[in-house]
């Protein structure tokens, strides 16, 4: 049995509407990471502590818009990358805050953090 020339066309065109309509997957930004948790970095300069509401929901919020492995190793180097730019913060308080906010991530927060070491597919 043989396609018709109109049943092609129309499978053709609902193809390319579902390619348009499928929605763009956007690599992670430094900009959202650093926005995410610009509420953490007063605790972070501190002594300790709670830890902001604010600053906890920003992390949370980070966590749940890594949904690849890449975001994921994307957003680590943004860590550690700010980590290092930000003068004045209390780098043990920054490894401990995710876990604080009831975040699991498989590495500390730290200039040092070699973000090549880790399986960020375990963490889905």
């Amino acid at each position: 049995m043989a396609i018709s020339p109109t049943f092609a066309k129309i499978a053709c065109v609902v193809v390319v509407a579902m390619v348009v309509a499928a929605p763009a997957a956007e690599a992670l930004s430094c900009g959202t990471v650093s926005s995410s948790l610009a509420q953490c970095i007063a605790y972070a300069r501190s002594s300790g502590g709670t830890v902001p509401t604010a600053c906890c929901n920003g992390i949370r919020t980070l966590n749940s818009l890594a949904k690849t492995s890449q975001d994921r190793k994307d957003a680590c180097a943004c860590l550690k990358s700010a980590a290092g730019r930000i003068s004045g913060l209390n780098l043990s308080l920054i490894a401990g805050l995710p876990g604080k906010c009831g975040v699991n991530i498989p590495y500390k927060i730290s200039p040092s953090t070699d973000c090549s070491k880790y399986d960020y597919s375990l963490l889905f």
